[in-house]
């Protein structure tokens, strides 16, 4: 008997140990997300700051910034879809700040239709924040470089296309807008915070393959009765 039930009793607390290290790995997980979630809000919330001389991924992600320029009217055009401001393309200027820097400026969302219309010039004010995006640009098209389409926002790529810093800011408010774009400021809504519902789902295959792992059990008793 002892034999019969020892491979069914392993193999159930085996499966049910597994299923729950990776549940308690998935709130931890959790906890971990939430902590950048609440950084990021914060940096968004903060007051503007001026834009720093090197900004860094780690510490600058979404800080608030202000800064005065004016776009240069060279600007790369990234065909978006989901966005607040509906299909369109996203447009990256070279953005020439007041002391001479050269930066990308995410200025929001312009309708299709409204790609070969010039873009504004005029020296402005503005507060953004500085972004570093996630999009998926090593599965993405490569861009089209003569019609200045683009699949994604890689800034290195673009920086480089635009002869600029690898440094891009997205607009939140400016002193003139251009009346082409529709703005898209950046928040959190859109980084994907899943681990609770896989959490739940590790800790219910634990429950289901306890479950399953005694009726074997209970299962192989009676066979030997």
């Amino acid at each position: 008997m002892f034999r019969k039930l020892f491979f069914p009793a392993l193999f159930g607390v085996v499966g049910v140990a597994v299923l729950l290290a990776l549940g308690v790995w998935q709130v931890e997980r959790l906890t971990w997300k939430q902590g950048i979630l609440t950084a990021l809000e914060t940096r968004l919330a903060a007051e503007p700051v001026a834009l720093p001389a090197e900004p860094r991924f780690e510490a600058d992600n979404y800080r608030a910034v202000t800064l005065a320029g004016q776009p240069t009217g060279r600007e790369l055009h990234v065909l978006s879809s989901g966005t607040s401001a509906g299909t369109g393309f996203r447009v990256i200027s070279q953005f020439r700040t007041r002391d001479g820097r050269l930066i990308l400026l995410d200025q929001g969302v312009m309708p299709i239709e409204a790609k070969e219309t010039a873009p504004a010039t005029d020296p402005v004010e503005i507060t953004g924040n500085l972004i570093w995006p996630d999009d998926s640009a090593d599965t993405s098209p490569p861009p089209d470089e003569t019609a200045r389409i683009w699949f994604a926002r890689d800034v290195p790529a673009m920086a480089a296309a635009l002869q600029t810093e690898p440094v891009m800011v997205a607009l939140r408010t400016t002193s003139h807008p251009d009346p082409r774009v529709s703005l898209v400021p950046v928040d959190t809504s859109g980084i994907r915070n899943d681990h609770l519902e896989y959490a739940i789902t590790w800790f219910l295959l634990a429950l289901v393959w306890a479950a399953m792992s005694g009726y074997l059990i209970v299962r192989t008793i009676r066979q030997k009765d």
